[in-house]
C-alpha cells in the first residue's frame, strides 16, 4: 500500500474552510455500496500492459473489507474496464491512438476486450456480488456503464471507492459520483496509483472538493461495523 497521508497544509486548509476534516460523521450501511474499480488483469497482473504494481498490495485490505461488508448486506460492485474493437476500430480511439504507446497498443486492446474481463484472481468475489463493465475512466460519465442505474435501483446514496488507479479511474468516478449527489468516500488503503505522489495528490483533491477520504477501518467505524 501507499505509505502517505494528506499533507498538514491541506488539513489546515480544509479545517479553516469547513471546521472539520471528514465530510461524514456517520454512514448508513443500508444505503452504502462498495465500488471496486479496475481490479483486473490489465492493471493487476505482473507485466500487464497497464500494470499498477501497488494494486496487488491492496488485495488483502479489499478482501478484509468485503468479508465484513457482505454479512451487513452492503453491495459489492466490481467495475471492470472494457473497450470493444471491431474491424480495426475501437470504441475509444482518441485514447488508444493518443495515450497508448504503439508497441503496447494491440496488447492493451486485446487485454481490455469485453469478453475476457474477470476480477483479479486473488480477490474474493461473493455469489451475490455485482460486476459492471465501463468503457471510460469514470463509470458515471454518460454512456460509460450502467453503474448509476444499478446503485439507484439498490437504494444506494453512498459509495465507498476502492481500486486502481487512484488518480485516474477512481478519482474520475468519485468526482462524477459527487456531481450526481452520491456521498463519496475514497478508501486510502484500498486504492493504488503508480506513485505515492499521484496517490496522495488524488486523495487531497477528493477531500477538499469531492468527498471524504478514510481508511477502510475508519469507514467501517462510521458504518457501525465491527
Amino acid at each position: 500500500m501507499h505509505n502517505v497521508s494528506i499533507r498538514p497544509e491541506i488539513v489546515e486548509r480544509v479545517l479553516a474552510r469547513r471546521g472539520r476534516l471528514h465530510w461524514f460523521d456517520r454512514l448508513n450501511p443500508g444505503c452504502t455500496a462498495l465500488v471496486v474499480i479496475d481490479m483486473q488483469n490489465t492493471f493487476c497482473a505482473p507485466g500487464g500492459p497497464a500494470e499498477v504494481a501497488v494494486s496487488r498490495a491492496i488485495v488483502d485490505p479489499i478482501n478484509r473489507l468485503t468479508r465484513l461488508l457482505r454479512p451487513q448486506r452492503v453491495p459489492i460492485i466490481w467495475v471492470l474496464h472494457a473497450n470493444s474493437h471491431h474491424a480495426g476500430r475501437s470504441d475509444w480511439e482518441i485514447f488508444f491512438d493518443n495515450v497508448v504507446a504503439d508497441e503496447t497498443r494491440s496488447r492493451t486492446i486485446e487485454s481490455l476486450a469485453p469478453g475476457v474481463q474477470r476480477v483479479w484472481e486473488e480477490l474474493e468475489v461473493g455469489v451475490d456480488d455485482i460486476t459492471v463493465l465501463k468503457n471510460r475512466y469514470s463509470a458515471f460519465v454518460s454512456g460509460s456503464s450502467c453503474l448509476e442505474r444499478v446503485l439507484r435501483n439498490l437504494g444506494v446514496d453512498t459509495v465507498l471507492i476502492a481500486g486502481t488507479k487512484t488518480n485516474i479511474c477512481c478519482e474520475s468516478t468519485a468526482r462524477d459520483a459527487m456531481m450526481l449527489d452520491f456521498k463519496v468516500v475514497m478508501l486510502s488503503d484500498c486504492t493504488a496509483a503508480l506513485s505515492d505522489e499521484e496517490h496522495r495528490s488524488s486523495l487531497e483533491n477528493i477531500i477538499q472538493q469531492f468527498g471524504d477520504v478514510m481508511t477502510s477501518g475508519e469507514a467501517l467505524e462510521k458504518l457501525g461495523i465491527r
